[in-house]
């Protein structure tokens, strides 16, 4: 099922990332697997191998999905809004993801960092795609600066542990009804991807959960279907928990027997 992200309509709910691959095959593959139409990059990983950007863009160009560069590894507002400029010209395509780490354990953003250089970038005409926390008003300040979309965490990058604050994200959810919202970070298995697409949720982009499972393509085409298969759920409307049993069969009008 399609969904839309400014202006662009997308026919996939899922969004991949390109690192830690054991091979370019696997990854191509993967992709073709996950049925993505967007996959993320690193400007800095890619252009610190050599020739290596060459090669990814190759890659992609083959492959006919879209590239949606990303700022990874920026500690700064400074070295994010360079590497956003950076990675314009490189892809030629005003999207980004933005990224603004404020601790090097967690990989947890700097919500401070991310609204301002969001701004900056927003007035330049870039599409800003935030990696941002579950946080209702950093929410708000990453739209009032010009985003079009919000990307929250579910977990830490890379951590696997799935949704660890299942209240917030429905929180966000209703709060932003028309806002496209990306889980971005924390994913680990496909139930995890299916629990926050049946919270309503556009879509998910993982990257460690298939690049580093022990056979990714068979893992991408697991998570599509997860994604999927939660949003229909969502669409379909869920059967809310009850606190006491209901019987399927009803047994109003029956025989009583004794």
């Amino acid at each position: 099922m399609a969904f839309t992200v400014y202006g662009t309509e997308l026919s996939s709910r899922l969004l991949l990332g390109t690192a830690q691959y054991p091979s370019p095959a696997i990854l191509a593959n993967a992709i073709r697997a996950s049925g993505t139409a967007v996959v993320t990059v690193s400007l800095r990983r890619e252009g610190a191998q050599e020739g290596g950007g060459n090669r990814f863009w190759s890659l992609i160009r083959e492959l006919g999905v879209r590239v949606l560069p990303n700022t990874a590894g920026c500690h700064s507002v400074k070295e994010a809004v360079t590497t956003a400029r950076m990675a314009r010209e490189v892809f030629g395509t005003s999207w980004v993801k933005l990224e603004v780490i404020g601790n090097h354990d967690t990989l947890q953003p700097d919500v401070f960092g991310l609204v301002d250089a969001a701004r900056i970038l927003a007035a330049e005409g870039f599409e800003v795609f935030p990696y941002t926390t579950d946080d209702l008003i950093v929410a708000e300040r990453l739209l009032e600066a010009g985003c079009g979309v919000l990307m929250p965490w579910c977990a830490p990058i890379g951590s696997a542990k799935g949704p660890v604050n299942i209240d917030g994200l429905r929180s966000l959810r209703g709060h932003f009804r028309d806002v496209p919202l990306i889980i971005d970070a924390g994913i680990g298995r496909p139930s995890h991807a299916a629990a926050v697409m049946e919270l309503g949720f556009d879509a998910v982009l993982l990257n460690t959960a298939v690049a580093k499972a022990g056979d990714p393509v068979t893992m991408a085409a697991a998570f599509a279907k997860a994604v999927e298969a939660g949003s229909a759920a969502y669409r379909a409307g869920l059967l809310e928990p009850r606190d006491m049993a209901v019987p399927s069969t009803p047994v109003v009008g029956q025989a009583v027997f004794s």
